[in-house]
């Protein structure tokens, strides 16, 4: 009984042994090995990787693009501060998990990324009025903040995917002043429509009305005494031979139509 117990005890040992000398690497993962505290310059690749676990670790690094949320106060190139929700999107270089954490260690993220990300907003939102990060200029201000944390983070195995800022919270104060500014910008851009639509009326106004003049002008410049005449006679010629009554009054110049009846 005894034997058997002691047999069984031996054979879990050994199980356990066995399986915790066995490490998976995952998709999305880079595994480092560490003998005796040394580390193997070559990362491991993803699958399973057996190792003494007496002697060896297997440490693991996240290598996916993640994001690190932040609440900023940031200072304005007025001397002002707004709070800003910004976002980081990055990622460990593959190439470079070795020194990331032979240099930063496992909280690499606290100890070089977040530190770095929140000087360099700061830095940035700095150049620029409030105003500009709040409407105007969003995106170059990303951009900005991306290329300058770029540079300082890439050498140190980081790539930088984007920053982008989510919210800016004004003062309340600055908040009403700029909205009032867009709504006059607004007001001020619906009457220069109205204005220029009102100037397009008058203009076609005109060429109808020059249109006319100039018909008008022709048909008088046609009408001579002649033509006058001519058109009174066949235009009493067509009353005469119309069968409905009529009267007829000239000033004596032109002949007299008279009714057959």
């Amino acid at each position: 009984m005894k034997r058997g117990s002691i047999l069984r005890a031996v054979t879990i040992g050994v199980a356990a042994i066995f399986f915790s000398a066995c490490t998976v690497v995952r998709p999305g993962e880079s595994g480092l090995k560490q003998k005796l505290g040394k580390l193997k310059p070559t990362p491991l690749q993803t699958g399973a990787h057996y190792f003494n676990p007496f002697v060896t670790k297997i440490v693991k690094i996240d290598v996916r693009t993640v994001e690190v949320y932040e609440n900023l106060p940031l200072p304005t190139k007025e001397g002002l501060s707004v709070n800003a929700q910004i976002a980081l999107l990055y990622h460990v270089d593959p190439k470079m998990v070795s020194d990331v954490y032979t240099n930063f260690g496992l909280n690499y993220e606290r100890v070089i990324v977040v530190s770095n990300f929140q000087a360099t907003a700061r830095e940035v939102s700095s150049r620029y009025f409030a105003k500009e990060l709040y409407a105007i200029d969003r995106e170059k201000v990303e951009q900005v903040m991306k290329d300058l944390l770029s540079d300082h983070l890439n050498d140190k195995g980081f790539i930088i995917d984007a920053v982008l800022l989510k919210d800016i919270l004004l003062p309340e104060s600055m908040s009403r002043a700029i909205q009032n500014k867009v709504n006059a910008e607004q007001a001020a851009l619906q009457m220069d429509y109205i204005i220029e639509k009102q100037k397009k009326e008058a203009e076609r106004m005109y060429i109808e009305a020059e249109g006319i003049r100039r018909a008008q002008n022709i048909i008088d410049s046609s009408l001579t005494t002649k033509l006058l005449q001519y058109n009174q006679i066949q235009m009493l010629k067509e009353l005469s031979n119309s069968t409905n009554a009529k009267i007829i009054i000239t000033n004596g110049q032109t002949p007299m139509i008279i009714n057959e009846q």
